[in-house]
C-alpha cells in the first residue's frame, strides 16, 4: 500500500531536506562544546566497564601491598634505565576498579578526540556548495545528508571510543596497557586495577605478588619513557595525526552521495546498506605514513620495555620464567572487543612486531652496548623510522650525524 504523502512532504523529498537541516541545527548548537564529546564517550565507557553495575572501592590492604611493590620498581626500573626522574620515589598510586580506570582515561585521552572533531569540522567546510544553512537558496538533499553525517562524526566518534575504552577497562591491568601518554598534570600518578592482575595471575596459576610486581615494572619503565617531555609530546602528535587523517578519509568517502538519487527509495537502500560506500576504501597516503610512523615509535617502545623487563625479572624474579610466557599469551590472545582500543588509534601490534621490536633493541645493544638505548629518546627525532626498525644499524648511524 502506497502511504499518502504528508505535509510539506511531496514525493517525500522536502520532508527530508527538512529533517536534515533542522538534525544540523540542533547539532551544531547541542554538541559542538569539546566537554560535551568527552562527556558522552566517558559514561560510554564506565557503563561498559562497569557493566551497568556500581562499583566498590579497592581494599586498602591490596592498595598499601602494591604500593610497596611499586616503590621496588621505581628503585630498579630507574637504575636499569638511566631515566631517573627528579621526582623518583614520589610516583603515587592510583588503585581503581576497571569502570574507575574507563572513565579516567577517556579524560586523559580526550586529545584524540579533539583531533579527530577538528578534522571533520574543517572537512565539513569543504563540501561543495553553500557553507551555511543559512545561506540563500536551499542546499541538494545530498550535500545536506554529507553535512549531516559529516556532524555526526564526532558525535560517533565518542561513541566508539567510549565502547572501546570501556572493553579494554575489563581487562587492563595499569596505566600503560596502551602506550598512550598520561597529561602532564596526571605526571605523578599510575593507574593500577587490582582485581585484573589477581584475576591474570589466578586464570595463568602465577604468584600473586609476582603478577602485581610484573605489571609495576611494566608500567613504570613506560612512564620514565613517558617522563621525557619530547617523547611524550611526540606520540601525542602521532595518535593525533593518526585520528586526524583517519576521519579526514571518512569525511572525504563522502564523495559517495555525489550519485544519491532522493526520488529513488532503493537509492538510498544502496547507501546505506553498504557501509564502505561511506567509510571504506583505501587509507589516504597521510594516513598510511602516519599510522607506519606510529607503528615504528610503538614497536621500539615495546622492545625497550621487554628488554627492561628481561633485566628487572633476573634481579627481582629469578628470571624470565613462566610469567612472562603468560604475559605474551595474554597480548596475543586477546579478543577483538578488547583490542578496539589499539586498533582505533593505531597502536594495534602483531605478534611478529613484537618480535621485531625485541630483534631491533637487542641488535642496538650488540652494536652499540647498553648505555645506547637512552639515546632512543634523546628527543622527538631520535626514535627509529619505519624504514630504521628492521635495522638497527641504520638508526645508529643517523643519530651519530652531525645534527
Amino acid at each position: 500500500m502506497e502511504l499518502p504523502d504528508l505535509p510539506g512532504m511531496p514525493g517525500g523529498g522536502n520532508f527530508m531536506e527538512q529533517f536534515l537541516a533542522d538534525l544540523l541545527r540542533m547539532m551544531g548548537s547541542g554538541l559542538g562544546p569539546a566537554s560535551a564529546k568527552v562527556d558522552m564517550a566517558r559514561a560510554m565507557a564506565q557503563g561498559v566497564a562497569g557493566e551497568g553495575q556500581p562499583e566498590g572501592n579497592v581494599d586498602p590492604m591490596d592498595r598499601m601491598a602494591i604500593e610497596e611493590l611499586l616503590r621496588v620498581a621505581e628503585l630498579h626500573v630507574g637504575e636499569l634505565t638511566g631515566l631517573e626522574d627528579s621526582d623518583l620515589g614520589r610516583l603515587q598510586l592510583s588503585a581503581v576498579g576497571p569502570a574507575a580506570w574507563a572513565w579516567q582515561s577517556v579524560d586523559d585521552w580526550a586529545f584524540v578526540l579533539d583531533a579527530a572533531a577538528d578534522a571533520t569540522a574543517q572537512i565539513s567546510g569543504l563540501l561543495p556548495g553553500q557553507t551555511s544553512l543559512d545561506d540563500d537558496g536551499p542546499p541538494g538533499i545530498s550535500e545536506l545528508l554529507a553535512r549531516a553525517m559529516s556532524t555526526m562524526g564526532p558525535v560517533l566518534a565518542s561513541m566508539q571510543l567510549g565502547s572501546a575504552v570501556g572493553h579494554l577497562a575489563r581487562h587492563t591491568v595499569g596505566q600503560y596497557e596502551l602506550p598512550v601518554p598520561r597529561p602532564d598534570s596526571q605526571h605523578q600518578r599510575l593507574l593500577i586495577v587490582p582485581a585484573n592482575i589477581d584475576r591474570f595471575a589466578a586464570d595463568w596459576s602465577l604468584p600473586q605478588q609476582d603478577a602485581r610486581l610484573w605489571v609495576c615494572l611494566r608500567d613504570t619503565t613506560i612512564h620514565m619513557v613517558f617522563g621525557q617531555p619530547q617523547v611524550a609530546e611526540r606520540f601525542r602528535q602521532l595518535l593525533a595525526s593518526v585520528a586526524r587523517t583517519t576521519a579526514e578519509d571518512h569525511a572525504h568517502h563522502l564523495g559517495a552521495l555525489e550519485g544519491f538519487d532522493p526520488s529513488d527509495p532503493e537509492s538510498l537502500q544502496r547507501l546505506l546498506g553498504d557501509p564502505e560506500s561511506l567509510f571504506g576504501g583505501e587509507p589516504s597516503p597521510q594516513r598510511h605514513r602516519m599510522v607506519e610512523t606510529l607503528t615504528a615509535a610503538g614497536i621500539a617502545l615495546s622492545g625497550y620495555v621487554e628488554h627492561v623487563l628481561d633485566r628487572a625479572a633476573s634481579r627481582l624474579l629469578g628470571g624470565r620464567n613462566a610469567l612472562a610466557e603468560a604475559w605474551r599469551r595474554r597480548l596475543v590472545e586477546r579478543d577483538e572487543s578488547t583490542r578496539a582500543a589499539e586498533m582505533l588509534l593505531g597502536l594495534a601490534l602483531e605478534p611478529a612486531q613484537l618480535d621485531q621490536g625485541v630483534a631491533f633493541v637487542n641488535g642496538v645493544v650488540e652494536r652499540a652496548g647498553e648505555a645506547s638505548l637512552r639515546r632512543l629518546w634523546s628527543s622527538a627525532t631520535s626514535m627509529p623510522t619505519p624504514a630504521e626498525i628492521s635495522a638497527p644499524g641504520l638508526w645508529l648511524e643517523r643519530i651519530d650525524l652531525p645534527s
